[in-house]
């Protein structure tokens, strides 16, 4: 995935490895480089334990890289210490999956808010309603509500309050991890809608982690499909569906429930488990449970090549557009 002018943020050959028992090490992100481009969302896919959200942990400094940098208008982020790192974080902001473990309970939301525009400074105690209100009214919830606290409230309100104090410190780029994923359907729509409301009038850069795939096509101008801490194949979003080359891409696909799916042909299976797999940055990290691998996967890597505009896979087989 190239760098471009619009280009905001660059995960830059990220490597993230955690130790396992004395001498060996899980890699958890392979290798991974990305590019999130201004006003756009790129969505990252894949079944749980691939890295994805390792990978967002990462490009907002909750996790150190093993080796890589993460790039934010040509400035490398994971070397910043101190002060500078803390007024770094105001460019890029959270909503994490579930907002009732990410509150302080004995906060009242209007202090939930307000907390980060506090902390830097930006705003005086006496403030605190006025913004509170704001906001409140930007993730259309009434105004009254800064008073409740979050476990007076509903899961789709409690998200809504997540999205309200991640903006409130305006950042130029908004991570999503499995933001939705704990909401019933039509409050999901509902959050996805707001969302996309807000990205159009800030236009705002949205890096978005999700299990829902039809949810990410939906939503997201590129996807990014990673397996086993590698990025395999990345392309279009809205193009997901009808352009997925790679065979655990298309392996994800054939496993999405739709109503206008051919019930008659059945559905594709993954053979194995991937919590069986063992750490080989030397060979394929899908051979073992591809119905398409060729001698060469196992003991070769392969790297993402450029099939058309705008789509990558990393995959020995050759393909054709």
């Amino acid at each position: 995935m190239l760098k471009t002018k619009d280009t905001v943020l660059e995960i830059d050959n990220i490597v993230k490895e955690f130790p396992v028992g004395k001498n060996g090490k899980m890699t958890a992100c392979n290798k991974v480089s990305l590019c999130f481009e201004k006003g756009k969302t790129l969505g990252i896919i894949g079944e749980s334990g691939c890295g994805k959200s390792t990978l967002m942990k990462i490009v907002m400094q909750l996790e150190k890289p093993t080796s890589g940098q993460i790039l934010y208008h040509g400035e490398d982020i994971t070397k910043l210490k101190g002060e500078k790192l803390r007024q770094h974080r105001r460019n890029i902001q959270m909503v994490f999956q579930d907002p009732t473990t990410a509150f302080n309970p004995k906060m009242k939301v209007k202090d939930i808010i307000c907390e980060p525009l506090l902390n830097f400074g930006l705003i005086k105690k006496g403030e605190k309603e006025e913004v509170a209100k704001k906001y409140l009214e930007m993730v259309e919830l009434p105004a009254e509500f800064m008073d409740r606290y979050p476990h007076n409230m509903s899961g789709g309100q409690r998200q809504r309050i997540g999205i309200a104090r991640a903006l409130v410190l305006d950042p130029e780029v908004l991570i999503l991890d499995e933001s939705t994923s704990a909401l019933d359907v039509s409050i999901q729509k509902n959050i996805i809608d707001l969302i996309n409301k807000i990205q159009k009038e800030r236009n705002l850069t949205i890096g978005f982690v999700c299990h829902d795939i039809a949810l990410v096509t939906e939503t997201s101008h590129t996807v990014a499909v990673m397996y086993l801490g590698n990025i395999v194949e990345i392309l279009p979003g809205h193009k997901l569906s009808k352009l997925a080359m790679h065979p655990y891409t298309k392996a994800l696909m054939s496993a999405v429930f739709d109503l206008n799916m051919d019930f008659s042909q059945p559905i594709e299976e993954i053979n194995n488990d991937i919590s069986n797999k063992i750490d080989n940055i030397n060979a394929c990290p899908f051979r073992d449970r591809c119905d398409c691998a060729i001698e060469l996967c196992s003991r070769r890597m392969p790297g993402l090549k450029k099939v058309s505009e705008g789509h990558y896979v990393a995959c020995h087989l050759d393909f054709t557009v």
